[in-house]
């Protein structure tokens, strides 16, 4: 019993501080040094799609701030009771229900939820390939890849007359050229590393 406890208590904690937020979120090194595993999701979304690792945690960063549970604040009447949400975006990569519908049907991933990191830098990279064949948008663009991200395919044309999105982009530029710099300094760190049980 008491082993069998112990065993339930080490799954709970494991859990636990995979969907906690990391300490750092402006260091990509930081993040991937306390989470590890994220550095092995991302890594696999980069060989799946094409998506650079630094722009799949720029777009979280900007999106979530690498909150599991991450929703937009709610909407208030006369500025003071409680209304709906804007929008039915949620989990680390914010991704809206009927996109995330098309994505687990279109990538035959039923069971993915936008609470795993695992599947929500999936979902990016899933995302930012379509954008890159519909919209011709290098993949290396973090700027115009982010358009395209919040503002959709269909109206991605417009973006130059919406002065917000635009200041949103740049700043996951920033993030983006941030976090590159980062992971040169300590992927090979990270490429030696490995976990003893997976």
């Amino acid at each position: 019993m008491i082993k069998s406890n112990f065993y339930i208590i080490l799954i709970l904690l494991f859990l636990t501080s995979c969907a906690s937020i990391p300490n750092n979120t402006y260091s990509s090194c930081a993040i991937f040094s306390e989470k590890y595993l994220w550095y092995k999701h991302a890594k696999k979304t980069k060989k799946k799609w094409g998506t650079p690792i630094y722009i799949q945690l720029a777009i979280i960063k900007m999106e979530s701030d690498f909150d599991w549970l991450a929703k937009p604040k709610r909407q208030k009447i006369f500025k003071v009771i409680p209304y709906k949400r804007p929008s039915s975006s949620f989990g680390y990569s914010q991704a809206v229900k009927g996109t995330w519908k098309q994505y687990k049907k279109e990538t035959n991933n039923p069971l993915a939820t936008r609470t795993r990191f695992k599947d929500s830098v999936d979902f990016i990279g899933w995302y930012t390939s379509k954008s890159s064949k519909i919209l011709k948008i290098s993949m290396n663009d973090p700027f115009k890849q982010y358009i395209a991200y919040h503002e959709g395919w269909g109206n991605y044309k417009y973006y130059k007359k919406n002065t917000k999105v635009i200041k949103l982009a740049k700043k996951v530029k920033t993030h983006s050229d941030r976090y590159e710099i980062q992971l040169n300094k300590c992927r090979k760190k990270l490429d030696k590393k490995k976990y003893i049980i997976f």
